[in-house]
C-alpha cells in the first residue's frame, strides 16, 4: 500500500481538539471531541456472521482499514496490535482489534479467515460487497483508491489510521500510521480504565 493522507481524513484529524476530562487528555492520539456514538459496521465477520459493534460493549475496539494483499504497511500494522495486545498482558481479552477490509473483490471471509490469525487469533476481519464496505469506509472518512501495477495486478492506496471505541461504544480517537506498540496499548488502558 502506497500511504497517503487523503484530505478528508486529514481535515478530519487536524479538527480533533483536547479532550476536557483527564483520562482523555491522557491519550497519545488525536481526540474526538466531542466523542460521538462509533458508526455501524454493516458488514460479514471472517467467520460469516453479521458483526455488530453492540456485542463488543465491555471492550475497546480498535479499528484498522487495510487489505491482505497489502506489501507492507497493513501487515506492518497488524503486527504491533499484536504487540500491543501483548503488552496488556491480562487485559488483553477486553481489547478487539477490527480490520476492515478495503478491498471486498479479493477479501473475502476465506481469506481474512485464514491471513488474520497468522498475527493474532483473535483479531476479527470484516468484509461484505463493495456498496456495504463503501458505506463504512465513507462513514470513518476512509477513502481507497486502487493502483495499477506492471504485473497486470493493482495496490490499494487507502488512509493508514487506527480508530479506538471505548467500552460504551463511543469514538474516541484516532492514532496515525507508525506509531508504536506502547502508544497503542497506552490509549487501549486509558479507555479501559475510564470505563471501569
Amino acid at each position: 500500500m502506497i500511504k497517503r493522507a487523503p484530505s478528508l481524513l486529514l481535515s478530519l484529524f487536524l479538527s480533533l481538539q483536547l479532550a476536557s476530562s483527564a483520562h482523555a487528555a491522557d491519550l497519545k492520539s488525536g481526540v474526538f471531541e466531542p466523542p460521538r456514538p462509533a458508526p455501524e459496521l454493516a458488514l460479514v465477520t471472517s467467520s460469516g456472521k453479521p458483526f455488530r459493534l453492540a456485542d463488543y460493549r465491555g471492550k475497546v475496539v480498535i479499528l484498522e482499514f487495510g487489505y491482505t494483499h497489502c506489501p507492507a504497511i497493513c501487515p506492518t500494522l497488524l503486527a504491533t496490535l499484536a504487540q500491543a495486545r501483548a503488552l496488556m498482558k491480562s487485559q488483553a481479552a477486553r481489547v478487539q482489534v477490527v480490520f476492515v477490509t478495503v478491498d471486498p473483490a479479493r477479501d473475502d471471509n476465506a481469506r481474512l479467515a485464514a491471513w488474520l490469525p497468522h498475527f493474532d487469533p483473535a483479531f476479527v476481519g470484516l468484509t461484505g460487497n463493495g456498496q456495504q464496505v463503501g458505506a463504512v469506509m465513507k462513514a470513518f472518512g476512509i477513502t481507497a483508491t486502487r493502483v495499477p501495477m506492471a504485473n497486470g495486478g493493482y495496490g490499494i492506496d487507502h488512509s493508514s489510521y487506527l480508530y479506538f471505541i471505548d467500552p460504551k461504544g463511543i469514538l474516541r480517537a484516532l492514532m496515525p500510521f507508525g506509531r508504536p506498540a506502547a502508544d497503542i496499548a497506552h490509549d487501549a488502558r486509558v479507555l479501559l480504565e475510564e470505563g471501569a
